[in-house]
């Protein structure tokens, strides 16, 4: 099954969005909250209905950019939250996309993508990364039991695909995930190689 836009847009007409879980990722909470450089350009890739993005917007994070390759993803963002600036706001596919940034938050969106992207998705991030960018999130550390997505994986698998472009600072077990995927998450903050 290739998963185009539409195939995303009827997941959210549908309500099947089981990754969304309706407020910002506790881990990435607490991470944003501990940053103080508010002219930071943040990218936050399959950003889903923006949770993260009206967060760090809310928090004086201006420069912060939702992509998504739902319009639906980007109308709930835009209905809930109309102060986000519509410049800020990018219906694409990832893959396509050709700007730079200080950060890209991982939230769900790694594990949307099939396996055989992965590599790709890699090269992507530390291309679109400024020197001495960042990638921080979460991913899942786990193998699911049905074709996805979500596709899994471990943390061996991640630290091979990573190390070659990225100085992994941190990939470890969150301490702070939500209680449905406690265990389950690795909080990952990549620096790019230069």
């Amino acid at each position: 099954m290739k998963l185009t836009n539409q195939y995303w847009d009827n997941r959210y007409k549908q309500q099947q969005t089981g990754w969304d879980i309706g407020y910002i990722s506790t881990p990435l909470k607490d991470y944003f909250d501990q940053l103080t450089n508010k002219r930071l350009k943040i990218l936050i890739p399959g950003a889903g209905k923006g949770w993260e993005a009206e967060y760090l917007f809310k928090k004086g994070f201006t420069n912060t950019f939702m992509l998504d390759y739902s319009e639906e993803a980007i109308m709930a963002l835009k209905y809930r939250f109309p102060d986000f600036p519509e410049s800020n706001l990018i219906c694409d596919d990832f893959f396509n996309h050709k700007n730079t940034y200080d950060m890209i938050v991982e939230q769900t969106f790694f594990c949307s993508l099939h396996p055989s992207q992965r590599v790709d998705y890699v090269e992507s991030l530390a291309s679109m990364l400024n020197p001495g960018g960042k990638v921080v999130g979460v991913l899942f550390s786990q193998l699911f039991d049905k074709e996805g997505p979500p596709f899994g994986g471990t943390k061996n698998e991640y630290i091979k695909l990573f190390e070659r472009y990225f100085d992994i600072k941190v990939m470890d077990t969150a301490y702070n995930s939500i209680i449905p995927r406690q265990g389950q998450e690795l909080f990952i903050n990549l620096i790019k190689l230069v």
